[in-house]
């Protein structure tokens, strides 16, 4: 039995927090101080990111609070505020866990900086730098956990301070997917054939006798022989415009876009379909073509065909198989709709498991994310 394969890929973008315009984070943590003359305390607080931006770095803004005893003037307390401005850079991976980098600048501010002459504690500005990870639990809730060392100048010595935090990270507002054109099917051209000239080769000149005074025997010229013209040679044509001429084509009914054998008969064909974020319904522009393979297949009553969904690995594996399931299926019942026998049509899903392109990029994770399609004879 040969076995043709074609493919159709289809459009979108991995599914991270980096995928949404904004996140909020709610954190709780622990501070521990060096130099401030301050007891470890607990921190609450949250952070803002907007991705949003053309940049390596996306702005964050953070605002924590925490409530703190003097070390050596108990049970003396104070409230601090800590507000800061950060870059932040995501590295992405190939699975749910997102490592980040950041820094950035801040103000410290100490409601109650102590007695004495010189107060215990300044309020001022500070550099932070920190690092952690998102390990993500949905498309758009995460488990957030960080470090940062903030660095104050107090009192004409450097301050500084280890913050440990972790929180859950909320993303919204999806960035829209791109649209990839399809590509531009350009037919063979057709032969040309040049023919030969036909040469008329000149008339024999007719010889008439001088005259005699017997009188001559009449002389009769020979006949004129115009040799018979060649038959006009007339070009075969390819009405199915699939590179294989109508005499040897054995398929002359191919769609336009599939790539056929020797024989005019389909190898392959490209189906693009343009989907939406965890949804399996096909756009107007898809469901064209959809109908275009329905009509060959009609057309073509030998051939069976099975249609194979893949995903890209944003989200878990699970839920990656159930959806390229959903997909395949979906395109069968087009088919179906369309006039194709359901016993003509098989279906199958693959998930995140075969990929064809990186899934680091928009553009690899856009390619992973397609149909293909077996015909069989």
């Amino acid at each position: 039995m040969k076995k043709f394969a074609l493919s159709a890929l289809l459009a979108a973008t991995l599914v991270s927090a980096s995928d949404y315009n904004y996140e909020i984070t709610p954190m709780a943590g622990y501070v521990y101080p060096s130099g401030q003359r301050l007891d470890n305390h607990t921190a609450f607080g949250g952070e803002f990111q907007y991705n949003d931006v053309d940049s390596l770095l996306k702005p964050e803004v953070s605002a924590i609070w925490s409530n703190a005893d003097y070390e050596y003037i108990r049970p003396h307390a104070t409230d601090i505020w800590r507000t800061a401005i950060n870059g932040v850079y995501d590295y992405k991976t190939s699975n749910n866990i997102t490592p980040f980098a950041k820094a950035g600048l801040g103000y410290e501010h100490i409601t109650d900086r102590g007695n004495g002459i010189d107060n215990l504690n300044h309020n001022g500005a500070f550099a932070d730098v920190g690092a952690g990870v998102k390990m993500g639990i949905t498309d758009q809730i995460a488990l957030k956990l960080e470090a940062i060392e903030m660095l104050k100048f107090n009192h004409f010595d450097w301050d500084n301070s280890l913050l440990i935090m972790a929180g859950l990270n909320f993303a919204f507002d999806k960035k829209a997917a791109p649209v990839i054109p399809a590509p531009v099917v350009v037919p063979a051209p057709k032969p040309v054939v040049v023919e030969e000239p036909v040469i008329v080769p000149a008339p024999k000149p007719v010889v008439v006798p001088a005259p005699v005074v017997v009188p001559a025997p009449v002389v009769i010229p020979a006949p004129v022989v115009v040799p018979a013209q060649k038959p006009v040679v007339v070009a075969p044509i390819d009405s199915d415009k699939d590179g294989v001429l109508d005499p040897k084509d054995k398929c002359p009914n191919t769609p336009v876009g599939f790539k056929v054998d020797a024989d005019g008969c389909p190898l392959t064909a490209t189906l693009h379909l343009n989907y939406a974020t965890n949804s399996n319904t096909v756009d107007a522009k898809g469901t064209a073509e959809v109908n275009a393979f329905a009509e060959f297949l009609k057309a073509s009553p030998a051939y069976k065909t099975s249609i194979v969904g893949h995903t890209d690995d944003v989200g878990s594996t699970d839920s990656n198989q159930k959806l390229s399931e959903k997909r395949a299926a979906g395109v069968k019942d087009m088919l179906v709709k369309a006039g194709v026998a359901s016993d003509r049509i098989a279906t199958a899903g693959k998930g995140e498991s075969q990929p064809v392109a990186t899934n680091k990029t928009k553009e690899g994770r856009a390619d992973n994310r397609r149909i293909e399609v077996e015909l069989t004879r």
